[in-house]
């Protein structure tokens, strides 16, 4: 049975696709320091080590103890707006953690590296959809950090011959597991999805837009969405790439078409049944008008098709999640 290894395997996408990585036959080993993580969100059999990347003595004894088969790394911090003002502290998490971690990697002689990147590596995208070759201008240091792991990489590949990376780009990654075990938990998350659901719920007394003079068709910032579940099973076809001899590099993950915020907000609204109030405030740092993510490279390498692709299945998912935690709270 193949070993994993999923740093920031306790967090929401990384547990989604620990689930996946399960379901696919995989022995799958957590690395997570649960500074935002859970450990109840890493569901057996899948293993949980407490501990954290900036540790280099506890990574070189894990990857030599449990000899994994490949790392797939999601441990980062991941607020673009955030990353504005606290730009350092996502250098260190992010840029710093990932080098060390690809040196101790390329010395186990592990030979494959999964990288969880971001659209946020185009920055202001041009054109109505982008690919691997559209130009990578982020605006934010949460995405120039991710681009700067991408190119530690890249050139730690050509380094290295037996060293066979990929990063992949997500991007507007929502939903929860369609059988409830598990979602998004990150404590005051700012994926629309979730708030809007939210706020359906009365949890949120309001949902702010940011921003309603984008020079899009409705005036409001236009997103890929992808369900987390998708996005957990391009993981594992991805892993199957590779053993199967796959070359590695740069994919887009996502669906191909954008939705607004306007039209994310009447989704949930008609979903819910809730006609809930939102406010109108200014843009926040950080935002690009559009992302939308032309996949063709990943389906072409992987024959990765989605499941939950609906933008009603989405936000249905997310709002079963978040009312199964509201019970839960109550009990």
């Amino acid at each position: 049975m193949p070993k994993i290894l999923v740093t920031g395997g306790a967090g929401y996408i990384g547990s989604h696709t620990c689930l996946a990585l399960v379901q696919g036959g995989y022995d799958v080993l957590v690395l997570d320091n649960l500074s935002t993580g859970r450990k109840e969100m890493v569901l057996p059999p899948a293993r949980l080590v407490h501990g954290d990347l900036s540790d280099s003595g506890l990574v070189r004894e894990l990857l030599h103890r449990e000899a994994p088969d490949a790392v797939i790394h999601f441990a980062a911090s991941i607020v673009a707006p955030e990353s504005v003002a606290a730009p350092l502290k996502y250098y260190c998490n992010n840029v710093s953690t990932t080098a060390s971690l690809a040196l101790a990697v390329v010395e186990a002689r592990v030979p494959h590296f999964v990288f969880s990147s971001s659209a946020a590596v185009y920055g202001t995208a041009q054109g109505c959809t982008v690919d691997e070759a559209s130009p990578v201008e982020p605006i934010t240091p949460y995405g120039s950090s991710k681009l700067m792991c991408e190119r530690i990489l890249h050139d730690a590949a050509l380094a290295h011959p037996g060293f066979v990376p990929v990063s992949l780009r997500y991007f507007n990654v929502a939903g929860a597991d369609p059988e409830g075990r598990l979602g998004n938990v990150t404590p005051d998350a700012t994926h629309l999805i979730k708030v809007a659901c939210l706020t359906a719920l009365r949890v949120r007394p309001v949902l702010q837009v940011f921003g309603t003079d984008y020079p899009t068709p409705d005036g409001t910032c236009t997103r890929d969405y992808v369900h987390v579940s998708d996005l957990a099973d391009v993981h594992v076809a991805m892993l199957r790439h590779l053993e199967q001899g796959g070359r590695g590099g740069v994919f887009n993950c996502g669906y191909g078409r954008g939705f607004s915020v306007r039209q994310i907000v009447e989704t949930v609204r008609k979903v819910s049944g809730v006609d809930f109030p939102v406010e109108h405030v200014d843009r926040r740092p950080g935002d690009p008008p559009s992302l939308v993510a032309d996949c063709s490279k990943l389906v072409k390498a992987t024959g990765w098709k989605p499941r939950r692709d609906a933008i009603e299945d989405i936000v249905r998912d997310t709002l079963e999640w978040e009312r199964r935690r509201l019970r839960q709270a109550a009990d």
